[in-house]
């Protein structure tokens, strides 16, 4: 090939799944020379993690390829440098994201260096998500399937990773990938999609966290400070959370489901009310910590910017302050519902995602402003 593409060694990361598969086989039809490498993350014996059938699908799959697998284990690195976090956020009552910090550690870190010392030029992911380089640099897009996109996990990478990754998929859809799968006779071409973080699999999340942090039952309350049930450990439950409080008809009281609308760390209370439109569900400012920025220099802050605050989440308008030391605050023109400290706010302009960083605490803007008048007041 004229580009001299076919100099070029891509290592893939091969999980065993369809995306990765067809991410290998079409940069062998651009050329490229592929390898794959196969990474493990979860050493525990008892984990009701896929791994090791994963392994084989990959295996399979390269060898119907006709390119090398390598295999990896990055089980310590995970466990310092992911787990441990998730952990010490779990205990702080937050409801953190580990595949940020993945993303961010291993897949675009351990796994880039590793890849580096096979001799990789370049490293590919099966994530749909664009890489789109300008005269700023590489800079992260959005992937073209909507219903697929996963730029969001990946607001943390460092540029230098990004500079150096391919995201074949990026431009498809799920629909075409797994046609090109089947067309091609892949082992794993109607292999169902992987959900939720391999060190907890299907089991019961209670049940897994519990074996890490002991529990702390306490009481869960109204606003007005009424005890109205028991809950198994703040760690258990999230914010807007419907399912699972297990609190009962009230004599007096109406049938509309409870809701969490807050967790009262000091006094281990779960503070809870009825009716998804609770107004303390509703937050339109929300402070943001360990903010990461994907272009090469942050925007000239305050600006106008687009959010996310949970995977899938339609883009919300906001205006973003600076806030000091690494830190933003967001406005946002409508109220948020359920905005859950340490879970990743993602921002956007247009298809670009600038960076993100992790939900700290959220207000009202309106209630700031009224408390200013009335101090300015007095």
């Amino acid at each position: 090939m004229a580009d001299g593409r076919h100099h070029k060694l891509v290592i893939v990361g091969m999980s065993g799944g369809v995306d990765s598969s067809v991410a290998a086989g079409l940069l062998l039809e651009q050329g490229y020379r592929v390898e794959g490498l196969f990474m493990r993350n979860w050493d525990e014996d008892d984990t009701r993690c896929t791994a090791a059938e994963d392994f084989q699908d990959a295996r399979r799959v390269c060898e119907e390829l006709g390119i090398p697998l390598h295999r990896a284990n990055f089980a310590a690195d995970y466990r310092r440098r992911v787990f441990d976090d998730f952990l010490a956020a779990c205990r702080a009552g937050r409801t953190p994201n580990p595949d940020v910090l993945c993303n961010r550690e291993i897949k675009f870190g351990v796994f880039h260096r590793h890849a580096r010392r096979l001799g990789a030029d370049l490293v590919a992911t099966g994530h749909y998500a664009r890489r789109v380089d300008g005269p700023r640099g590489p800079a992260l897009h959005k992937g073209l399937d909507p219903d697929k996109d996963q730029s969001y996990f990946l607001h943390a990478v460092a540029q230098e990773a990004l500079a150096r990754t391919c995201f074949p998929l990026g431009g498809m859809r799920k629909t075409a990938v797994r046609t090109l799968a089947r067309d091609w006779g892949l082992v794993n071409h109607a292999k169902k999609d992987s959900t939720g973080i391999c060190f907890i699999g299907e089991r019961n999340f209670r049940e897994f966290l519990g074996r890490y942090l002991p529990a702390q039952p306490g009481e869960m309350r109204t606003p007005d400070g009424e005890t109205v049930g028991q809950h198994a450990g703040l760690m258990f439950y999230t914010l807007g959370q419907r399912e699972g409080l297990g609190i009962g008809g009230r004599p007096g009281g109406d049938d509309r489901p409870w809701y969490v609308l807050d967790k009262d760390l000091e006094r281990n209370v779960l503070v809870v009310g009825q009716g998804e439109d609770h107004p303390l569900l509703f937050h339109d400012r929300v402070e943001v910590s360990r903010m990461h920025w994907l272009t090469p220099e942050p925007p000239d802050l305050p600006a106008h910017c687009h959010a996310r605050l949970r995977y899938r989440q339609p883009d919300q308008a906001c205006r973003v302050e600076d806030a000091g030391n690494g830190r933003v605050r967001l406005l946002f023109e409508r109220p948020q519902r359920a905005v859950t400290p340490g879970q990743s706010a993602v921002l956007y302009r247009g298809t670009e995602c600038l960076g993100g960083g992790v939900i700290e605490g959220r207000g009202r803007i309106a209630r700031e402003r009224e408390r200013t008048a009335v101090g300015a007041g007095a």
